[in-house]
């Protein structure tokens, strides 16, 4: 075997190997992003749309239950003794046809009776299975509920109940009303939103107990609590939080991503799941393809020279963006960081200022010292700063012995930088701590970096004149 074929075979070998290793990489790195992308933003952006949805569908009913329970017409029949029921089963099947609701009910704390747009139903008992979310609801306190229950008035159709006091000028009790919704409709909305998203949603009170779902049986009879897989992470779940948040549980083998958000509203948590397998399925089947092409010889050699092309690229960019004494952005790196830095803050309006530092007497150092004494100085300076900075945070020489500081920040949190900053310099070469003067100018919307740079300058001199350590410039029209 020659030199040669041996020199190909173990080429060959190492690219092989180099190319389904790269494969393998590249889809552990699109599973991460995926997953993040779906725990971060896809998730709870789709409970955030189905929320308003629910929200738009919910609020209508609640508004006129509201109107109801402050109706003086209510209010006066219920005071003169309920005369007449004809009246209130009129005004009951009016509301109940103006806004096509299911039902439309009255319950007398006086009579004990239920009324209802198509008559009187019965006298309610606490010992009535079907009334206790009367007594239940009426022992709170509370202006409203949400009852998910049985329709009695509709062949027992599964109903979402908006449940509004009815209370006289000093207070007291009058009784109950409000309207019944079809569950078959907030089912529909969570089907449309499956269809939409493939995803599974529900929705569950504070116990934890389902009220709307997909799968009918478990309404008003699984609790998450005890459900097997999502009981892991139900009491978290059930912790009211205005945000959206993000947990994961495992059931029969498989990962399920889940976001929850706490509907005020409704006392209800919104819950979307997802499972991640499913969701990583196109990330496998691309790795699967991957790895059976691009194994021939010419696509190995491409490859590697592609590899080897990116690999200099990369590193004449990186010397084409730093400072080559202090490792250091440049200005073109420092222009290229603020061109992001002001379109998140014109579209986010996220806080972005500038900091300029100037060594103070450095021209001692260099006149007493020497010029290779005065470019370590200013090396320690840069490391100092670097190490001080979040990552977030760029660095860049402005010239001789200048920095600018770019970030992500306001300028009284850059001011409490530069103070941690000043905080761990070292010792100079002369005796005496290495201290600085430095000038922080806020980003505006109408800055570029020459203007945001020409305020944080200005601030600096300004500094030095009156022997300040750091000054905060004015914003334009200041």
């Amino acid at each position: 075997m020659t030199v040669k074929t041996k020199l190909l075979i173990a080429l060959s070998i190492i690219l092989l190997v180099s190319f389904a290793a790269t494969s393998i990489v590249n889809y552990t790195v699109t599973r991460d992003s995926i997953r993040e992308e779906l725990i971060n933003s896809s998730l709870p952006l789709t409970g955030k749309t189905i929320y308003s949805e629910i929200h738009s569908a919910m609020m209508r009913p609640i508004l006129v239950s509201s109107s109801m329970a402050n109706d003086t017409f209510l209010k006066d029949w219920i005071v003169s003794g309920e005369q007449e029921p004809l009246e209130i089963i009129k005004y009951l099947e009016e509301i109940r046809r103006k806004y096509g609701f299911m039902s439309a009910f009255f319950v007398s704390a006086k009579s004990d009776k239920y009324y209802y747009h198509k008559g009187i139903l019965k006298r309610i008992s606490a010992r009535d299975e079907h009334d206790v979310w009367y007594y239940a609801f009426t022992s709170t306190g509370r202006e409203y509920d949400l009852d998910v229950d049985n329709n009695q008035a509709e062949d027992n159709k599964l109903a979402i109940f908006v449940n509004f006091r009815v209370e006289d000028a000093q207070g007291r009790l009058l009784g109950v009303t409000g309207v019944g919704l079809n569950m078959d409709n907030a089912v529909a909305l969570l089907q449309k939103a499956h269809d939409d998203y493939r995803r599974n949603i529900f929705l569950v009170d504070q116990d934890g107990l389902v009220q709307v779902a997909l799968d009918k049986s478990r309404i008003q009879k699984s609790y998450i609590t005890e459900t097997e897989g999502i009981r892991t992470v139900a009491q978290k779940i059930l912790e009211p939080h205005e945000d959206a948040r993000n947990y994961e549980y495992d059931l029969d083998g498989e990962h399920i991503l889940l976001s929850s958000r706490y509907l005020p509203e409704f006392q209800w948590h919104l819950i979307v799941e997802q499972n991640e397998g499913e969701a990583l399925a196109t990330a496998r089947h691309n790795l699967i393809r991957t790895l059976s092409v691009g194994f021939g010889a010419s696509l190995l050699i491409i490859f590697l020279c592609v590899l080897t092309v990116n690999h200099f690229q990369a590193r004449l960019e990186r010397m084409a963006k730093t400072d080559p004494l202090t490792g250091a952005a440049n200005r073109r790196a420092l222009e290229e960081r603020f061109h992001l830095a002001a379109y998140k803050a014109r579209r986010n309006a996220t806080p972005c200022s500038a900091v300029i530092i100037d060594l103070d007497d450095f021209k001692a150092i260099n006149d007493t010292l020497g010029h290779m004494e005065g470019d370590a100085v200013i090396k320690t300076v840069a490391d100092t700063i670097t190490r001080t900075l979040r990552p977030t945070d760029l660095l860049a020489r402005w010239g001789g012995d200048e920095f600018v500081i770019l970030m992500e920040s306001t300028a009284q949190d850059a001011s409490i930088v530069t103070e941690r900053i000043r905080a761990h310099m070292p010792p100079g070469p002369l005796g005496r701590t290495i201290s600085f003067s430095c000038g922080i100018a806020q980003f505006t919307a109408d800055d570029d970096l020459k203007s945001l740079t020409h305020r944080a300058d200005q601030a600096m001199y300004a500094a030095k004149a009156k022997g300040d350590r750091c000054l905060i410039a004015s914003p334009p029209d200041a």
